[in-house]
């Protein structure tokens, strides 16, 4: 197959409003739109591009400034996209464009085809293509039919969709300029696109080509049924083909061959996977007509430890039941962490500050590398029996992964595995801790109380120390009291969780189905239960007056916040606030993110919360009643459970009820490692803060909080050297902001870019069902409320709470629900141990939950079952 050579044409001097392609690069996006800047960028490397020229983004801001837009654009009460198309159509095309364009139309060729396309400054970006937001015309002839081309793809840049795309991308519409390019047409006997990674399941090794005769736009478009051939990027052998359309395939093997070396070429020129689209003419001559980023592929953690092979990277943040991406300080504290315990467990000491190579970011999310583990026995044994509790999927996706060669068993021996567990054990006191919890469980909970006093109590410098000291405190928390925490909580927990699996197998098929699970109902000593408790007797209070009422109902949550903090609210919500912060200020949505504000900083979720709670209305529907009739429902099915087990054996049952009492007196203790933590990082998070204010008087950040867009490493250099930083804190906060808008995370990710979960089958769904884990009995039908962030969320009383997964910063919202459906979690995950503590149906675990249910549609959730049915959508 011939490959097209490069326009041979001489380039001219820019005109205002026309710019031949070849004149353009990446540069040019302001002048000339992504579209047109690419393609000028493909034809300055030598790529195959048709030629033609560019009608800048100066030419459509003359059309614009005369059909008056920007008057519009400050009308907050215009329809704005249909106005703004209705003043472009109607203002005629200047008649200095005019001019240009046709003089350029003529250098092509007498009554040339061309193709009109519209490319928008905000377009064919790294963080969001816009493919096919704007208007493109083919086949166009002659130079009227080329200026009406043009100035409908001006008015496309107002289409709904494209605002509404905008929109959600965080584009600003006033900003956003429209060139046009005019290309010759490629008479093509066979065109398509052509991704450099596969888009579905991520790999970075496969190049996917979908093809049909003709012009590619019916292949981007989807109105045809294209071949579809996945190929090996190195050696363009074909993996998978399936034919369109029952006609023979269009490409031939040596077609494919070249498509995959131009793909290589142009990867290799932007340094990323790329979508591109492509055509080959009657000659038989490849033609590239345009390239962009895949912004779809979730990126890959770059490093980790081992010999460079395939790795596999879990991601830490879902497990921990955030979506959301983690700020760069956050990442940091983590894999300072991670290099802590690395040193705790007997591993090779990670460098103090950098943290440990095992613990890296991708899209602002944490991933920890677990390769060893894949590829241990040890490891295959206990990880995923781990996560079984935790978060379900993540362990049958890991499971899969046992059966790839690749990753075939390497650490046979469990040796090391016992070693290092001995050692950690042995160095905290593990097996005393779980003995004198079941024997003496009061003392075990006075003992692990005193953990989090001595934390609370630890001395630290103040802000009058030098910054330094400061810094080096911060190092202090994280190298030793951090990871020191599970060690010296999670043990009484645990041995409360193992009473609980022994009472089970103790009991057998006496126990039937759901009553176990009921038995972990309403839980004492659960500080997060706790906490919620707490906040529903503040609004009980407030309740009871009515200024505290008439305030809460009648305030946005940022205005009452505001006014708490100047001691203007009235003054029975002003103490009970103050009172529950003093206790669990600590607190946040994404609290394990050190760099979010705390409920001390910013209450405002809060008081959202305690409008809705004021919507309660049903008193049967009280949290603190629903949790004493949980309370009551277990301590029922523990004398029941304890009754069957005696009728198999006096010395049976009494060790049931035994291990059925630790599981009651022991197992809420679950939520306080995880207490402790935060409580570590919101002390790391007030030496931070002191440090960026002094870093911001230094003028190296603007303002205090942006060092929690810096690492620790940065932080420690700028107390060096003073380097300036703003440009890059502004420019992480605006990725952060993007990432924030990031629906897909994979549980885990190969560093050749697969993702395991989206290659297996997945779990097996039921016709007009969703499967996941059941986490807490009972069935209930509700209406479905979809909520991604709980910060301003409205619930009402009785709803089915359907989220992608929850933290403690969630819970407030549980206590009105009336059942729970999550994306992510294990039957013993942190939504899914509150949900049965409040006795509220919950199924967790559920792929694609807040994508495939609807807020106002009817749901039925079987906690027992693990099975959620939907009716149909609302309209």
């Amino acid at each position: 197959m011939d490959t097209a050579p490069q326009s041979t044409r001489p380039r001219t001097g820019r005109h205002p409003v026309v710019v031949p392609l070849g004149d353009l690069d990446a540069g040019d996006l302001a002048l000339a739109g992504g579209k047109a800047a690419n393609l000028g960028e493909l034809i300055g490397a030598g790529f195959p591009v048709p030629d033609g020229f560019c009608v800048t983004t100066d030419a459509y801001a003359e059309l614009a400034e005369a059909a008056g837009l920007a008057d519009l654009l400050d009308d907050p009460a215009a329809d704005l996209a249909r106005t703004a198309r209705e003043r472009i159509l109607a203002a005629p095309v200047p008649a200095s464009v005019a001019e240009a364009v046709a003089a350029a139309y003529a250098e092509l060729g007498e009554s040339v085809p061309v193709a009109v396309r519209s490319s928008a400054t905000a377009e064919d970006l790294p963080f969001a293509s816009f493919a096919g937001q704007q208007d493109t015309y083919l086949d166009v002839v002659g130079t009227d039919a080329v200026l009406d081309a043009v100035h409908r793809c001006w008015a496309s840049l107002w289409t709904d969709r494209a605002v509404v795309y905008r929109a959600r991308n965080g584009v600003d519409s006033a900003t956003t300029r429209l060139a046009v390019v005019v290309q010759r047409m490629v008479d093509a006997a066979v065109a398509g696109v052509m991704f450099t990674a596969n888009p579905v399941t991520g790999r970075r090794t496969e190049t996917v080509v979908d093809a049909a005769p003709g012009l590619g736009e019916a292949v981007v478009s989807g109105s045809v049924d294209p071949d579809h051939v996945v190929l090996d990027s190195t050696t363009g052998a074909v993996l998978e083909r399936r034919p369109g359309g029952g006609r023979e395939a269009c490409l031939t093997d040596g077609q494919l061959r070249e498509l995959v070396r131009l793909g290589a070429r142009v990867q290799e020129h932007y340094g990323r996977p790329q979508d591109t689209e492509w055509a080959i003419d009657a000659a038989g001559t490849l033609w590239l007509t345009q390239a962009r980023p895949v912004t779809t592929l979730f990126p890959v953690p770059q490093g980790g430890a081992g010999d460079g092979g395939l790795r596999v990277w879990f991601c830490a943040s879902l497990a921990q039941g955030l979506t959301r991406p983690l700020t760069p300080m956050g990442i940091s504290v983590f894999q300072v962490v991670g290099g802590s315990v690395q040193r705790l467990a007997g591993l090779p000491p990670a460098d103090p500050v950098a943290g440990s190579p095992r613990v890296r970011a991708a899209a602002g999310r944490l991933f920890f590398d677990v390769t060893t583990i894949v590829r241990s026995t040890a490891g295959r044994a206990i990880f995923p029996r781990l996560l079984d509790v935790m978060e379900a999927r993540s362990a049958v996706v890991l499971r899969e992964l046992f059966d790839d060669p690749r990753l075939s068993l390497v650490h046979r021996s469990w040796l090391p595995v016992v070693r290092r567990l001995a050692r950690v054990a042995a160095r905290y006191g593990v097996p005393l801790q779980v003995v004198q919890a079941l024997v003496r469980p009061a003392a075990a909970r006075r003992r692990v109380d005193r953990v989090g006093a001595r934390l609370r109590a630890r001395r630290l410098p103040g802000d009058e120390a030098p910054a330094a000291e400061r810094y080096d405190a911060v190092l202090g928390l994280l190298g030793d009291a951090m990871p020191a925490v599970a060690p010296r909580v999670l043990p009484p927990a645990a041995a409360g969780f193992a009473a609980w699996g022994l009472a089970g197998k103790l009991l057998g098929d006496a126990a039937r189905p759901g009553e176990l699970g009921t038995v972990l109902r309403g839980l004492p000593h659960n500080v997060t239960t706790e906490m919620d408790l707490g906040l529903w007797r503040l609004a009980t209070a407030v309740r009871a007056d009515e200024p505290s009422a008439a305030a809460v109902r009648g305030g946005t949550p940022a205005d009452l916040a505001e006014r708490y903090r100047s001691g203007a609210l009235p003054a029975v919500l002003q103490r009970g606030l103050r009172v529950f912060l003093a206790r669990y200020g600590i607190r946040a949505v994404a609290e394990i993110d050190v760099g979010v504000p705390r409920w001390a900083e910013d209450p405002a979720h809060l008081l959202g919360v305690l409008g809705n709670y004021l919507r309660l209305d049903d008193p049967d529907r009280a949290p603190d009643v629903v949790f004493a009739r949980s309370v009551a429902e277990a301590e029922d099915v523990v004398a029941t459970l304890t009754a069957r087990a005696r009728l198999r054996g006096r010395a049976r049952g009494a060790v049931v009820g035994l291990a059925l009492d630790r599981t009651r007196q022991l197992a809420g203790l679950r939520e306080l490692p995880k207490y402790d933590l935060v409580l570590v990082l919101d002390r790391v998070r007030t030496l931070l803060t002191s440090i960026g204010a002094d870093l911001a008087s230094d003028g190296v950040l603007a303002r205090a909080d942006d060092v929690f867009f810096l690492s620790l490493a940065e932080v420690r250099d700028a107390l060096d050297d003073g380097r300036p930083l703003r440009d890059v804190v502004t420019e992480r906060r605006r990725s952060h902001e993007r990432e924030m808008a990031r629906r897909h995370v994979p549980r885990v990710l190969l560093s050749d870019g697969t993702e395991p979960e989206a290659v297996s089958a997945g779990p097996a769904v039921a016709e007009g069902a969703l499967v996941g884990t059941a986490a807490s009995a009972g069935t209930m039908t509700g209406r479905a409320r979809v909520v991604l962030e709980p910060t301003g969320a409205h619930l009402e009383p009785g709803e089915v709470l359907v989220a992608p997964s929850t933290d403690p910063g969630w819970t407030p919202l549980f206590l009105t629900a009336g059942g729970l459906v999550m994306e992510m979690g294990g039957a013993n995950s942190h939504g899914a141990v509150v949900a049965r503590e409040y006795g509220i149906p919950a199924v967790v675990g559920v792929p694609g939950a807040t994508s495939r249910l609807a807020t106002g549609q009817e749901v039925t959730v079987d906690g027992t079952r693990g099975v959620v049915t939907a009716g149909a959508a609302p309209d």
